[in-house]
């Protein structure tokens, strides 16, 4: 395998994974079961462009307002608009549904290299990448119609903008991928999102009680969230506008930073999985204690009252609803 990989070049490992990949896909239809999810897959498709083309418009009307409007810095909240999609989106639907196991790739023999433009590449295919990608460009459409100006500027710092968030959405998807592996982490990971869901009911008496004073606070915070990428590519592209190339290129410079950052922390993270290893693998279980059965002593029984044959199925049916956090939570939720 190893003279393999030196023999064909980067590119040609990428073309020969993508036709694999198609051919998988397209042998995959012949099942009447895959047909049917590529056509809802299609459906959904439809819905979700028609969501992404109205905030196309919005976006494009936000930036067109900002720049002929003389505010560019309101430029960092549509930044962070599409930052917190990008990377809070795939988070909240990693635990439904069968996911696409990356290290699978490993299989094949891939370079490293190799392996990490993949990686990449199956980061910008993601539903959030795409309509993120959508959303910047018509960012841009609407920067280049207020101020022409702006237009390479703009091209230089939407690029890293797409750079790092694709970089850091797959870096923490290589995390969730191996802890989402366990039954029981996908159970936390969906009571976690129920109850945060049941939570958003407490947001607008919350607001209602202490919004007034909590705006000081939200206030003083703001001025530490301006280190962060969105608000740095606002930052830039308002320097741009002003005609204050040391504001940008120190922007720019910070922006890249990140990205040189994130990228080799995904570097170090996929030079591990193609080791081989597991960073987020458990310690191997120790050996259990053998005790012998007549020294067993689980105390008083508390269902004497019933008849054995009852006792043991109400202790069976209690053990598989502690075991089940699904079935828990199906029992905790109200009946409409």
């Amino acid at each position: 395998m190893a003279d393999v990989t030196r023999s064909v070049g980067i590119s040609e490992q990428i073309r020969l994974i993508a036709g694999l990949r198609w051919r998988i896909l397209r042998n995959s239809l012949r099942k009447k079961n895959n047909r049917l999810d590529l056509i809802g897959l299609i459906f959904t498709g439809f819905f979700g462009s028609i969501m992404v083309l109205g905030l196309c418009i919005a976006f494009y009307a936000g930036a067109y307002a900002s720049l002929s409007q003389g505010r560019p810095e309101w430029m960092a909240l549509l930044f962070w608009g599409i930052f917190l999609f990008w990377q809070i989106f795939p988070v909240l639907v990693a635990g439904f549904g069968a996911n696409f196991e990356f290290r699978t790739l490993l299989r094949f023999p891939l370079n490293l290299r190799a392996f990490y433009i993949i990686g990449l590449a199956y980061g910008f295919a993601d539903f959030s990448a795409l309509a993120s990608v959508c959303w910047l460009l018509a960012m841009t459409a609407g920067a280049t119609a207020a101020k022409p100006g702006v237009l390479p500027a703009m091209l230089l710092i939407v690029a890293m903008f797409m750079l790092l968030n694709v970089t850091l959405e797959r870096l923490i998807g290589s995390w969730l991928e191996r802890l989402l592996a366990r039954r029981r982490a996908r159970e936390l990971f969906l009571g976690l999102f129920v109850l945060s869901m049941i939570s958003l009911n407490f947001i607008n008496p919350l607001m209602q009680r202490y919004g007034a004073s909590a705006r000081p606070a939200f206030q003083r915070l703001l001025p530490y969230l301006a280190w962060f990428p969105p608000s740095l590519a606002g930052r830039a592209l308002a320097a741009i506008t002003r005609l204050q190339p040391a504001r940008f290129l120190l922007s720019s410079s910070l922006l890249l930073l990140y990205l040189v950052l994130f990228s080799a922390l995904l570097w170090r993270r996929f030079a591990a999985q193609y080791r081989g290893e597991e960073l987020s693998e458990t310690a191997a279980p120790a050996r259990p204690a053998v005790r012998p059965t007549a020294a067993r002593d689980d105390g008083p029984d508390r269902l004497s009252l019933l008849s054995p044959p009852v006792a043991a199925i109400v202790r069976k049916e209690f053990r598989y609803l502690t075991r089940n956090g699904f079935a828990l939570l199906a029992l905790l939720m109200p009946r409409w």
